[in-house]
């Protein structure tokens, strides 16, 4: 019987423990390669429609990203806003997918050679 117990504790607490990493940890990034990109210029409005009738706006951008090493890329993604001029972006690329996620970092948390490619 204690094993029993003992086992669904255990057992309890990895679900526990993998939902809440399904929860904290976005998927996308998982296996991504990243590369940093400053946003210049407004995204390009696209309007689609909804499967219910509702029209909204995506804006299309495609920029020069590098990557740790210096190494170039051009990234086309879509974001459902327009981004703030002058950000920089950690934009995070998977071979299959291409774009799958980005998020804003400060400028000095871009590598030094990605960084110099930028200025």
């Amino acid at each position: 019987m204690k094993k029993i117990v003992i086992t669904l504790g255990v057992i309890v607490i990895l679900l526990l423990g993998g939902l809440l990493f399904l929860q904290n940890v976005n998927t996308n990034r998982l296996g991504a390669d990243s590369f940093y990109t400053q946003i210049i210029g407004d995204g390009e409005p696209i309007e689609s429609k909804a499967s219910n009738g509702e029209i909204y706006t995506n804006y299309q951008y495609s920029l020069l990203g590098y990557d740790e090493e210096g190494n170039e890329i051009t990234l086309d993604f879509n974001a459902a806003k327009q981004l703030r001029q002058g950000a920089f972006l950690q934009v995070f690329i998977k071979d299959d997918k291409g774009v799958t996620s980005y998020q804003e970092v400060k400028k000095d948390e871009i590598p030094e050679q990605a960084l110099e490619q930028l200025q």
